[in-house]
């Protein structure tokens, strides 16, 4: 009487998987599942630390995101801190009649007028004049300043902080008023303080004025726009009496909408062009190109730190790999018993890689956890609003999976393929 060899009893016992019925698919997959479990409650140690790497790099990859959002959020407000939507135009040269410095073709207030008159969406405006000038700071020391003569909308188009006193208003441009703001600098250097500054005098090629308070740039532009460390303030009418001429060196301009920036800029220009001589040359920009150059940067940077957070992950995958191939070899026996009793190699197959995707999940759950977490942390205890991705907590969930089936593959295909007589003499 010939005995069967446990192949031909799993082939008796087992259907084949085409042919089980729905619910007797589900109980296995159940059973699978729950064996998956169970295993690793059984090597809690090992999994855990087999884990500790998606853990890592899930974390990691949320952070960089984070880290990313958080630097090009910064970034783009440093920029537009400089100045609200802002575009400015200043004359280059050519226009020139005879060749007469004198007869140049400047700017003037009236150019600002115009424009705010035929270009839909200026929300402010103010012209820019600059001249030099010393003034006695004590002990009979002179210092060099350097004077703005500017409009009431120059704070808006700016983005001016005004830190003690007030800043000019329609009655002292139109009256010419002798009043002046310093910059908080200045005011530092010549009075001790913002407070001390307002109301104090102080004279300007011989003329007496009074300062009506002090200002400084939301952000450190480190002498790079026309405000320095030594600068005054003073309404662009009062300057033309320093000037002799109403020609201007630059015009600011405001938009309400960002997303006008461009498209003004554009009528801006043509404007200018057409209120003046043809060959006189007139540069009209904007922040939007350098807007533009810092998003590159900040997403560039994003994506090197993503491409390291990968690596990390490709390792974590790698321990997984191994650790599933260990628990393989640590379970031939247990794999030709469970073949013997009608197992098949699809069952055998999905349940290692069940294995090694719980463990990438886990750790990526946790590593999910972590990296929203601290983000969180630092919104709850400070109040700076760090951006968090939610796109990159669903990537991550994603990657893991991926990273367990990817990397449980191999130790799956392993396990299906042994043979179970041979499995069963292995000690």
């Amino acid at each position: 009487m010939s005995v069967q060899s446990p192949i031909d009893v799993g082939k008796l016992t087992t259907p084949s998987p085409t042919r089980q019925r729905p619910e007797k698919r589900g109980l296995v997959v159940n059973e699978i599942l729950r064996f998956a479990y169970e295993t690793f409650m059984l090597n809690k140690v090992r999994f855990a630390l087999t884990a500790l790497g998606m853990i890592i790099g899930t974390a990691s990859l949320i952070l960089v995101v984070t880290i990313g959002l958080t630097g090009k959020q910064y970034i783009l407000a440093q920029i537009q801190a400089v100045g609200a939507n802002m575009i400015y135009a200043y004359y280059e040269g050519g226009g020139s009649i005879y060749g007469t410095e004198n007869l140049s073709d400047y700017l003037t207030v009236a150019d600002m007028n115009a424009v705010q008159q035929q270009v839909p969406g200026i929300k402010a405006a103010s012209p820019m004049l600059e001249f030099h000038d010393r003034i006695l700071i004590g002990g009979g020391k002179e210092k060099d300043v350097k004077i703005l003569g500017v409009g009431t909308g120059y704070q808006s188009v700016r983005n001016l902080m005004i830190l003690a006193g007030r800043y000019f208003d329609d009655q002292d441009v139109q009256s010419r008023a002798k009043v002046v703001l310093l910059n908080n600098k200045l005011a530092d250097t010549l009075y001790g303080g913002q407070d001390q500054a307002v109301g104090q005098p102080i004279k300007i090629t011989g003329l007496p004025f009074t300062i009506i308070g002090t200002f400084k740039e939301r952000v450190e532009t480190f002498g790079q726009s026309e405000v320095s460390s030594d600068t005054i303030a003073m309404p662009y009418t009062t300057s033309f009496i320093f000037t002799g001429s109403n020609s201007v060196k630059q015009l600011f301009f405001s938009v309400a909408d960002a997303a006008d920036v461009p498209r003004a800029t554009e009528q801006i220009k043509s404007v200018l062009n057409s209120r003046h001589r043809p060959d006189s040359v007139y540069h009209v920009e904007n922040l939007t190109a350098l807007l533009d150059v810092a998003s590159k940067i900040a997403n560039a940077l994003t994506a090197v730190l993503l491409l390291i957070a990968t690596v990390t992950l490709i390792v974590s995958g790698v321990g997984i790999m191994n650790i599933m191939l260990a628990t393989v070899s640590a379970r031939i026996r247990e794999i030709g018993i469970r073949k013997a009793i009608g197992a098949t190699n699809r069952e055998i197959r999905f349940q290692f890689l069940a294995e090694a995707i719980f463990i990438s999940l886990s750790g990526g759950i946790i590593g999910i956890i972590i990296g929203l977490a601290l983000p969180l942390s630092v919104r709850w205890f400070t109040d700076f609003r760090i951006p968090i991705s939610g796109l990159s907590a669903i990537i991550a969930i994603i990657v893991s999976s991926l990273v367990g089936v990817l990397f449980g593959t191999v130790p799956a295909a392993r396990a299906a393929n042994l043979d179970p007589v041979e499995s069963l003499r292995y000690e």
